[in-house]
């Protein structure tokens, strides 16, 4: 057992999201968050242009700079310590959880490649972000052929690859910069190089290895299969990717003097080994028993669960063994657009009257849309919609699909577009609730985590579309707080997880309960969602996919840009507003 932590022991959690880092103090003794800090990325995602050099991306690029993640080190952390009003003194361990699967090409000793002179105006020496999604073609190259071959790795995640992954991810710099693939000694997941650089030690996680990283049963994917993707890449695992496995909950070393100096922390205090931000979230939500299906929405959202029993579900992201806590299997999907595709809407398809009366009312414009959608009954907007502008993550995990809103007329408006698209979410995680239940993986409670819970009408859509009581996080910074329960338990203060969890942990039951005439509106809505799902997702119509792929041609004929960017500002300030009808 381990030791009882001082009076009024302290840890830290820093959640690394898609454009901030946030810093998070809490007390071990009772999970009470004391003070926390924000940083935003100062590059944000590169998704246009290199920084320095002007370098223009193609489409589909979302790239990082590794520079920014250490200045959430050396800014959110001394600042949510200052915020909590406390003694540094008494934080006895640190913990990170990251976005995934983000990665970022090495030199032996840890150094991006992106910061060596000869690789600053090189695409492939940077941080290749979640939303990296231009390695499609080596993912479907990868599905076609272990599908071919029968591998037996396949089945475990849902018969799919995601573009998202290592391996594809990894495929593509070695077939597009072959000097950059060279160049680097270690492929290394964002989660790990922080951690990395908080205490000197590489420690791979368990966590991203097995969902990211195909590691199932102790083995990755073979030599002989890889050699059979491109001759090149035969050593990949060996030369590039494996590396000793630390598991979630771990310490994985002490800080080190240079991140003590960063952070302002005791130099040794335990380092736990990383972590994804979705994973982490379950412990906070108290949500570590199987059938506890948690749902943390933000501008994606990521679905993870666990189960007793090992099973084959169609689309899943993955499942690993202790891939969330020790002792069961953890079940992950998503969905790759969520709050995107809101923040996309209000920022694009509203016309100025909306944000003129907004404004006027001194609420968001998402507020102002969800208080018009409220209104209206179930199918009155006559609208049925995809939940795809950012691609299928599950069950299809296709990202070149893309976004379609089917019924509008000359009579649409902006609050009927905004309410289908609220419920085309709600059915794409319908989806995938149906896929584990019919798959033997039973979901008895939708818990929500993120930005996202805030909006009622949203919440209470899921639970009508999914017939599922909806319980709620009652921290407003669930992954940090997972993180930070990760890390009272490298320090010792707790034997795992689970008992952290139980203490630290905090979960609002059964907030939202479906309502049964909302539910038999609910599945006429998703029979029309489901046939559609399937006409465009399943090969009933490949239109999605060619006009993918005549808009790459077209942009590269011309020579223009491709999306503008997504600006922070815009798509995460309704996380700000206290009003709880707005979607963050």
């Amino acid at each position: 057992m381990p030791e009882a932590p001082p009076p009024g022991a302290l840890v830290v959690g820093v959640d690394y999201g898609t454009l901030s880092g946030r810093a998070l103090v809490v007390r071990v003794s009772d999970g009470a968050e004391l003070g926390s800090a924000v940083c935003e990325y100062p590059h944000a995602v590169v998704d246009r242009e290199l920084p320095g050099s002007g370098r223009t991306l193609p489409p589909e690029w979302a790239l990082q700079v590794p520079a920014d993640y250490v200045q959430v080190l050396r800014t959110a952390v001394p600042e949510a310590i200052r915020a909590a009003g406390v003694d540094p003194a008494d934080v006895i361990g640190i913990a990170t959880d990251f976005t995934a699967c983000t990665m970022v090409p090495t030199t032996a000793d840890g150094t991006p490649l992106c910061e060596l002179p000869e690789f600053a105006d090189e695409p492939h020496a940077f941080v290749k972000l979640w939303r990296h999604h231009a390695a499609q073609g080596q993912a479907m190259r990868i599905n076609a052929l272990a599908e071919q071959r029968g591998e037996s790795w396949l089945p475990r995640y849902g018969g799919l690859i995601s573009s998202e992954w290592e391996f594809a991810k990894g495929l593509q710099v070695l077939e597009e910069a072959p000097a950059v693939y060279a160049a680097m000694e270690h492929w290394v997941e964002a989660a790990d190089w922080i951690v990395w650089q908080l205490c000197g030690s590489y420690v791979r996680n368990a966590c991203t290895a097995g969902y990211k990283g195909i590691l199932q049963d102790g083995d990755y994917p073979s030599p002989d299969f890889l050699r059979e993707l491109d001759p090149d890449f035969e050593h990949f695992v060996t030369s590039k990717l494996e590396h000793p496995l630390g598991q979630l909950g771990d310490r994985a070393g002490g800080l080190s003097a240079q991140a003590a100096e960063w952070t302002g922390l005791p130099e040794g205090i335990a380092v736990a080994v990383g972590n994804v931000d979705a994973h982490v979230t379950a412990p906070a939500a108290q949500a570590v028993a199987p059938g506890q299906m948690v749902a943390i929405m933000g501008t994606s959202t990521c679905h993870v669960m666990n189960g007793d029993q090992l099973a084959e579900v169609p689309g899943m992201c993955g499942v690993v063994d202790g891939g969330i806590v020790r002792g069961l299997w953890g079940y992950e999907a998503g969905q790759s657009g969520v709050g995107d595709i809101f923040g996309w809407f209000v920022n694009n398809g509203v016309p100025p009257a909306y944000h003129d009366a907004a404004r006027e009312a001194g609420i968001s414009v998402h507020e102002h849309l969800t208080r018009l959608a409220a209104g209206q009954a179930i199918g009155e907007h006559g609208l049925v919609a995809l939940d795809w502008h950012s691609g299928n993550r599950s069950v299809l995990v296709d990202h070149e699909l893309s976004g379609l809103v089917l019924g509008q007329t000359l009579s649409t408006r902006p609050e009927d577009t905004y309410r289908a698209l609220l419920e085309a979410t709600a059915f794409g995680t319908r989806t995938i609730v149906e896929a584990f239940q019919t798959s033997g993986v039973p979901v008895t409670e939708l818990i929500v985590a993120g930005g996202l819970l805030k909006n009622r009408l949203l919440m209470q859509i899921y639970a009508d579309v999914c017939d599922l009581p909806l319980s709620t996080i009652r921290s407003d910074q669930g992954p940090a707080l997972g993180s930070a329960i990760h890390a009272a338990v490298a320090a010792g203060a707790y034997p795992d997880v689970h008992a952290a969890s139980a203490v630290m942990g905090a979960c609002n039951r059964g907030v939202y309960q479906p309502v049964p005439a909302n539910v038999a509106a609910y599945d006429e809505l998703f029979d029309e969602y489901t046939a559609l799902h399937d006409h465009f997702g399943r090969g009933g119509n490949d239109v999605m996919h060619r006009m993918k792929a005549r808009r790459r041609k077209a942009l590269a004929a011309t020579g223009h840009d491709a999306d503008p960017p997504v600006t922070a500002p815009e798509v995460d300030a309704p996380a700000a507003t206290t009003f709880e009808g707005a979607p963050a």
